[in-house]
């Protein structure tokens, strides 16, 4: 039996990933927390929302202790890699040469990115043979 892949985060998820990936296993008070650090956040918005995640199958939450600790079910990569390619099927017709070409445009990438998208390029190559 195929398993299913949790929904796709919307940008307010992601934040809250972004707290978790960094932080790890976390309360909802440590990622209100973490929040408050870039932008006003009330506890009861991120409750509600890691509660969602929840049903979504985005974070699971162990209830064991009195504070419930919510972790992320993927890991980052594995999350970015599935965005990126919903993106690449969604915006560009699964067109990886056009989905880099459109990233390179809108934002100029540093000296030692450039390098890197090279050595990804190089290493890909190298698998392709």
């Amino acid at each position: 039996m195929k398993r299913l892949e949790p929904a796709s985060p919307t940008s307010v998820e992601l934040e809250i990933l972004r707290v978790l990936w960094a932080r790890g296993p976390s309360t909802v008070r440590e990622v209100c927390d973490a929040l408050n650090e870039t932008k006003p956040t009330g506890y009861t918005t991120v409750l509600k929302m890691m509660q969602i995640m929840t049903a979504k199958g985005l974070v699971a939450r162990n209830e064991q202790q009195r504070a419930h600790v919510y972790e992320v079910v993927q890991p980052a990569e594995q999350t970015k890699r599935r965005l990126v390619g919903d993106l690449l099927d969604k915006a560009f017709g699964g067109s990886a040469s056009q989905l880099m070409l459109h990233a390179l445009a809108g934002q100029r990438g540093s000296r030692q990115e450039i390098h890197e998208i090279r050595r990804m390029l190089d290493e890909y190559e190298q698998k392709a043979k």
